[in-house]
């Protein structure tokens, strides 16, 4: 690919001629390293007519640089920056006499709150056993049909929906596929005015906690609870009341009759996984009927309950509009595609939308057509049946070698998901465990993130299966336990 002529401006007031000029300006961009060695320059013809000079006058410049060591001439190829060509060195100490840079401490309004993440390092692919949550295994990923629907999103036909800005407005064909597929499934009916596309789940969380919550409201949530919900609270300069989940999730009736919004993860409750039974669910809705206060569904995961059918939705029961329900596609076709949505009463909705425009107008064009194609033409049904079935197997697998190793599941009953919560024991500081165990090229995430900080847990981990071989199973679990075991001794 040759070097965009733009990139060669004239000086504005020079004695020298035009071939000087154009030497001096070649010259002076490959010292500055602007040109790489190797890379091709513009056409003479190319140059010449961005520079407004005869073609000639930039073959003679080209000539004379190419003598002075600063081009190569190729035949029939063109001209290149020599390898030979003089630069500038690199400095590898800045000049310490420059003036201080900004107090960039002492300009920060609002920073960031810091909070303990889990331990999941950037490289995680490259350790052998990856008991981490959340990440897509690339033998699922339907990569061909996936490929084929983004080639035919930025086809001519979709030309006006991958380039306009739709200012508030989200892609229809996204919007109208959700509608009548996906929420069906829930049992959730909606108008196309009662949905918004988000940039993930953690994106709808947020908005909704911006618009619902202020100083003197009181706020439900989890515990544990995902560790991406309160990092919005410490940012907003929030403290919510945290309520510790059971067997059956949530319990309705510690829900304080004060409460204005309550948060929660029912079909697959994060991060143990256990599912609110249909009696709680009714006796959730009644109570926030009774007590006025709003619901936030987010009902990650339910594509995953393969062990026996999902509970209806909180959303599909709901009849007054109480309930503001949370989908997301990061789980079920990849983490990286930052792709949710949200149901609620068009009010809401509106304000929503109005919210997202002060930050972004919509989530990117072509990325909604893409997935939205991936939706109706099939190709989403078959990758989750096929990852219900991996999954499936992979559990199975999981289950198998836990109760070879002696290892201690926290929760027994489940519907599905891709993971276990585990309880360590007693006197095992998980995130040490965590850390040692990386050692070993074993990767599990310690519950310590996922709890309140009025109530740290040192217990806990979870043991994910979705980004693990199952071949490479039981030699994971073995060195997990072999790890526990030595932690316990050593206490």
């Amino acid at each position: 690919m040759a070097i965009p002529p733009e990139i060669f401006l004239l000086p504005q007031r020079s004695d020298a001629t035009l071939q000087q000029q154009i030497q001096q300006i070649v010259a002076e961009a490959i010292v500055s390293r602007h040109c790489a060695a190797g890379e091709k320059m513009p056409s003479s013809r190319k140059l010449a007519d961005h520079l407004g000079v005869s073609r000639i006058t930039i073959t003679l410049a080209y000539a004379e640089l190419v003598s002075n060591g600063y081009l190569i001439s190729r035949d029939r190829s063109g001209y290149f920056v020599s390898d030979t060509a003089p630069t500038q060195p690199w400095f590898a100490e800045a000049d310490t006499s420059a003036p201080a840079g900004i107090d960039w401490d002492s300009k920060l309004a609002r920073r960031p709150q810091s909070r303990g993440d889990i331990l999941r390092p950037p490289n995680w692919t490259d350790y052998r056993y990856p008991f981490i949550y959340g990440q897509s295994d690339p033998d699922l990923f339907d990569h061909t049909n996936w490929r084929n629907c983004s080639l035919r999103a930025v086809g001519r036909k979709d030309f006006d929906t991958l380039t306009h800005d739709h200012y508030q407005n989200d892609d229809p064909m996204l919007v109208e596929f959700i509608l009548r597929y996906i929420l069906p499934r829930r049992g959730i009916r909606a108008n196309p005015d009662e949905i918004l596309i988000t940039m993930g789940g953690q994106n709808a969380l947020w908005m909704i906690a911006q618009l619902l919550l202020s100083e003197g409201q009181k706020a439900i949530v989890e515990n544990p609870c995902f560790p991406g919900l309160r990092k919005i609270f410490d940012q907003m300069r929030y403290i919510a009341a945290s309520i510790d989940v059971d067997n059956d999730g949530l319990p309705p009736d510690r829900i304080p009759a004060d409460a204005d919004v309550v948060f929660t993860t029912p079909s697959h409750h994060a991060p143990t996984n256990v599912t609110m039974p249909l009696e709680r669910r009714l006796e959730m809705l009644e109570k926030a009927n009774r007590d006025d206060f709003v619901i936030v569904e987010d009902d990650y995961e339910f594509e995953m309950s393969f062990l026996s059918a999902p509970a209806p939705a909180l959303k599909s029961m709901d009849q007054i509009g109480t309930v503001i329900y949370l989908g997301s596609f990061s789980k079920s076709i990849f983490p990286g595609l930052r792709l949710g949505y949200v149901v609620a009463a068009k009010p809401l909705i509106q304000e929503m939308r109005e919210l997202r425009t002060v930050v972004f107008r919509h989530p990117p064009s072509h990325i909604q057509r893409t997935t939205a194609y991936f939706l109706s033409l099939g190709h989403y049904d078959s990758q989750i049946n096929r990852m219900a079935r991996v999954f499936s197997k992979r559990r199975a697998i999981m289950e198998h070698c836990i109760r070879e190793f002696g290892l201690t599941p926290d929760v027994r009953d489940m519907h599905g998901g891709s993971s276990f919560w585990m309880k360590a024991p007693e006197g095992v500081d998980t995130t040490k465990l965590a850390v040692d165990l990386r050692k070993q090229s074993v990767l599990i995430e310690p519950g310590n993130a996922f709890y309140a900080h009025r109530s740290p847990d040192t217990s806990h981990y979870r043991l994910a299966y979705s980004s693990i071989n199952a071949n490479l199973v039981h030699d994971g679990i073995a060195l997990v336990a072999e790890a526990i075991a030595k932690a316990t001794k050593a206490r």
